[in-house]
């Protein structure tokens, strides 16, 4: 006897998802583990004759001008993506961040090289952004477009899953390196490579898994029927280039708050030690995994609310959690404590985690098939900017010139007031049809100012 149809989507659905959670955590391990040993030792061994404040300001730009490119590497990825398929761009966005990340653990030193070695990192930083900005949309389209209604939430969690455990494989690799295996100088002297060298393994293992999966259906079906567009991203900006701004300010607020606590401020301005802690490196480290496993939970949890109360309305309890934990954290942080410090980080990744895990599912919905690639992808990548991109230098200046933790928690709250913003003014559309024939009815009711609002079909959810 067969297997019932819902049944059967169910369970491509969970491989395909398990599929897009491998290839994310091991591309955002890449992307993380450059954000967090570019904080500790880049100035050092990049950037040292520039003077100790200068080096921390050049090694913090370098973590922001990767997102720069990201736009670049969305537009391609989300053109190429549009046209020949999502499976065919997670793999070469895979094999790209993955050498260029390898390629960093090889670079030789300022000390070595003189200013090629600076010129040289920023080079392997630009092709990480290309990389980054089309792999973030395709790996939620896999993840969504084969998701029955009713599971795409859930589903699109798992790419989601990709940052928290990137993270927390990021940190945990760095805190083994400087607790365990090059304590001290062995650190600034070889153990920093090790992290980078290390993304070797993780290519084969994501090249394997991504290839087992098959392409979108979506995808399928519009090359069946030759509803590809030939400008996908001309025809998204002529369009629907309100969702893209829109879409972009949701990520922009989350982004700019995980770069600042997780990605490579927190741990620089908390082991300074000409700073007011002095903290232990590896310590620190371990109370950002420890946060980033609260976020990794949360993450997911919000996947599954998704498809229980609305996409909307998760973003909105998770951006509401954010605003009212970000001075508290910063309370926490100032204590001194590494307990107290991964409380206050805590405090943030459990709401940041709420607004993340049904950003995916939000995405797909929000863009017609024919440019649903182009808009998710790029809609990402200038949220990246926005948010993300010279968030840590940006809080490291306000630091600098105000001299208190709490000038950035001001940062962070306006950011986290226009992703709410955002929110508000986008339509939640759990149930729509994610196919080529839906076109006409994708097109309208995405966002507040449209006059017309779809005229949802029924939820299947199955069992």
């Amino acid at each position: 006897m067969s297997e019932p149809a819902s049944a059967m989507s169910a369970r491509q659905s969970r491989r395909v998802a398990f599929a897009t959670l491998i290839g994310t955590t091991i591309e955002l391990y890449d992307f993380f583990i450059y954000a967090t040993i570019a904080s500790l030792v880049f100035s050092q061994v990049f950037f040292a004759p520039a003077g100790a404040g200068v080096a921390q300001l050049l090694s913090f730009a370098t973590i922001g001008i990767s997102f720069v490119f990201r736009p670049l590497g969305a537009f391609l990825s989300g053109h190429l993506g549009d046209r020949v398929g999502r499976r065919t761009m997670l793999v070469a966005t895979l094999v790209l961040m993955g050498g260029a990340t390898t390629a960093i653990g090889l670079l030789p030193t300022f000390e070595t090289a003189g200013v090629l070695a600076p010129v040289l990192l920023l080079l392997l930083r630009i092709l990480q952004g290309i990389a980054a900005g089309g792999e973030w949309g395709g790996a939620v389209l896999m993840a969504v477009e084969h998701a029955p209604r009713g599971w795409r939430g859930r589903a699109g969690a798992f790419p989601q899953l990709g940052s928290p455990l990137g993270m927390i494989l990021a940190s945990g690799v760095t805190a083994l390196m400087t607790g365990v295996i090059s304590p001290g100088q062995a650190f600034l002297d070889w153990g920093w490579r090790i992290p980078f060298l290390f993304s070797v393994v993780l290519i084969v293992i994501g090249f394997v898994v991504r290839l087992s999966v098959d392409e979108s259906p979506v995808f399928t079906e519009m090359a069946a029927k030759r509803a590809r567009s030939r400008t996908p991203v001309v025809e998204l900006f002529r369009r629907h280039w309100a969702l893209v701004l829109l879409a972009a300010l949701i990520m922009a607020g989350n982004n700019a708050g995980g770069y600042v606590t997780m990605g490579g401020f927190l741990s620089a301005y908390t082991t300074d030690p000409d700073g007011p802690f002095g903290l232990d490196r590896t310590s620190v480290l371990l109370a950002i995994t420890g946060a980033a496993v609260v976020w990794a939970f949360t993450t997911y949890a919000a996947g599954v609310l998704a498809d229980r109360i609305g996409r909307r309305r998760i973003n909105l309890i998770g951006y509401g959690c954010l605003i009212l934990a970000v001075f508290p954290m910063v309370a926490l942080v100032s204590t001194g404590s590494v307990w107290l410090l991964f409380l206050g980080v805590s405090l943030f990744t459990f709401g940041s985690g709420l607004a993340f895990g049904g950003q995916a599912a939000w995405y797909t919905e929000l863009f017609p098939a024919s440019v649903r690639y182009s808009g998710v992808a790029i809609s990402f990548a200038i949220g990246s900017i926005m948010g993300g991109a010279f968030a840590p230098l940006i809080a490291s200046a306000v630091l600098q010139s105000s001299g208190t933790l709490y000038a950035v928690a001001f940062y962070l709250l306006g950011m986290f007031v226009l992703g709410t913003i955002a929110c508000v003014l986008l339509r939640d559309r759990p149930d729509i049809d994610l196919g080529p024939d839906n076109q006409a009815e994708q097109e309208r009711g995405a966002t507040v100012f449209d006059r017309q609002a779809p005229q949802h079909a029924e939820t299947s959810v199955p069992r």
